[in-house]
């Protein structure tokens, strides 16, 4: 028997009244325009952290991990996220160089996954946009041992105390251990929620000379 907390499976009427409206099909034959577009829509629609994306990938023994993080940047070279390189995602990613990226925008019924291989931003990228964080998360940075054990919260707003007064008034260095990775990608894809489970999903494969694009069974 199901779990009282899972909503039953949705009824015609359900389906109706929540699917009123649908588009047109997905046609956008770049995924970057058509990811942008959809992070515009994201902007819009959603109330919290619309470039919020699940990053997983793999430690050693073959074991997947998963977690949230947020875009600060992409092109049509990647998508970009940064991090404590000593944290286990930062670990896993210098040991195994690729990853997943799920972004689901729940109050648009959207999602795109993408796969790739990872690398690391420059110095000079990671030292702008780490300039461009408030002096606070500069100083957490610092603080953060990230993924190790913490033994309470006290130790943690110490190291934050002790930091703060290190660098006091002047400028705040980055860590060497801290920066971004991008996410190059290999394949996207594109899925709009429809009636009855039977979903719009586009998917696109990166070639030597382009993209290809085919729909997928939902």
């Amino acid at each position: 028997m199901s779990s009282p907390l899972i909503p039953a499976s949705p009824s015609e009427s359900d389906y109706a009244d929540a699917h009123a409206a649908h588009g047109a099909e997905i046609d956008v034959a770049e995924p970057f325009v058509l990811f942008a577009d959809w992070l515009k829509d994201a902007r819009a629609k959603e109330p919290n952290d619309p470039n919020g994306m699940a990053v997983a990938t793999v430690d050693d023994d073959g074991l997947p991990d998963v977690r949230m993080v947020l875009l600060k940047d992409f092109d049509d070279q990647g998508f970009v996220f940064y991090t404590n390189t000593q944290s286990a995602k930062g670990q896993h990613l210098t040991a195994n160089p690729k990853a997943a990226l799920l972004f689901h925008w729940k109050s648009l019924r959207r999602q795109v996954r993408i796969r790739g291989d990872v690398t690391r931003v420059t110095d000079a990228e990671a030292d702008l946009y780490f300039a461009s964080r408030a002096r606070q998360s500069q100083i957490g940075a610092w603080a953060s041992d990230q993924s190790q054990p913490l033994p309470d919260r006290f130790a943690l707003e110490k190291r934050v105390a002790e930091y703060g007064l290190k660098f006091g008034l002047g400028k705040i260095e980055r860590p060497p251990h801290w920066t971004g990775f991008r996410v190059e990608p290999s394949a996207m894809e594109f899925w709009r929620d429809r009636p009855f489970r039977l979903h719009d999903r586009v998917q696109f494969t990166r070639t030597a000379t382009g993209w290809t694009r085919e729909k997928l069974y939902p």
